[in-house]
């Protein structure tokens, strides 16, 4: 005896409500439905023991931001790019000397836009990116004319407020860094942890007090800027070094490896918080 089946019967719907009806197209016997059955029923079980139907814990698929097409609380636009999603914080900061906007996505893929009118620090920012695996989106200007320090700043608050958003309840992640970066004769230990404390450690000797037209005493102010906003506690040691670019960019590197294993998941967490207060927070 023979009955309907479909020439495709391995057709599954993506949004996890099984297989989709039949439809009648060839003539099949009962004894190659009925196989085809079972493969369909066996494909599906793994599927669902392997976690592969079901979305991630803490990760918001749903989430699609442009640099610019969401809004932040005042209103204000921020930047266009293009679609992107993940943990993603968005901050527009504007005060009577800057006029910044950051958008930082952790879950990215290493995407720099950055124009903040200061070329080394775009520069930094484009290593933040770059070595962490972070989509890092900053546009700034400023009073430049006076010199870099506000800017700097600004951009490292907006920066540090950002990073906060995109973590969240921080439920299941490493919550530590550490990493050693060199850079030629120059080499980094940057140790940080993602712990609701503000404090920097700060021991760099950068001989010059300039690398081009940035002045190198803003590197401290950039870090406890973004120290103060992300309420991370963050050392800093150069454990070599003496070409004073090669000393900041190998700082810039170390910093976005450590934060990239601060921010990763960690799958024996099961998405709690790692504290054993419970409980991660600025205060």
């Amino acid at each position: 005896m023979e009955l309907s089946a479909p020439s495709a019967l391995l057709s599954y719907c993506s949004s996890s409500q099984g297989l989709q009806p039949l439809k009648v197209r060839d003539r099949v016997s009962y004894r190659t439905l009925a196989a085809t059955r079972l493969k369909e029923t066996s494909l599906l079980s793994r599927l669902k023991e392997t976690n592969f139907l079901s979305t991630p814990p803490l990760m918001d698929p749903l989430r699609v931001v442009s640099c610019a097409s969401s809004v932040d609380e005042n209103g204000s636009p921020i930047m266009s790019s293009s679609i992107r999603t993940g943990r993603i914080g968005e901050v527009k900061r504007v005060t009577k000397e800057t006029n910044v906007m950051v958008s930082m996505n952790l879950d990215g893929s290493g995407v720099a836009q950055n124009d903040t009118g200061i070329p080394f620090l775009d520069h930094m920012l484009d290593q933040l990116a770059t070595h962490g695996l972070f989509d890092v989106c900053v546009k700034a200007t400023g009073d430049t004319h006076i010199d870099d320090h506000h800017t700097n700043e600004d951009v490292a608050l907006a920066l540090g407020t950002s990073l906060l958003r995109a973590i969240g309840s921080k439920e299941g992640i490493y919550r530590f860094g550490d990493f050693s970066a060199p850079l030629d004769e120059a080499l980094i230990h940057v140790s940080l942890d993602l712990s609701g404390r503000p404090h920097l450690s700060y021991d760099l000797h950068i001989p010059t007090e300039r690398v081009g037209t940035y002045d190198t005493q803003l590197v401290e102010h950039f870090f406890q800027s973004l120290v103060n906003t992300s309420g991370m506690t963050l050392h800093i040691r150069q454990l070599a070094g003496k070409n004073s670019h090669h000393i900041i960019e190998a700082t810039f590197k170390a910093f976005a490896k450590a934060l990239r294993q601060a921010v990763e998941y960690d799958p024996r967490r099961h998405g709690t918080v790692p504290s054993s207060k419970g409980v991660l927070t600025r205060s």
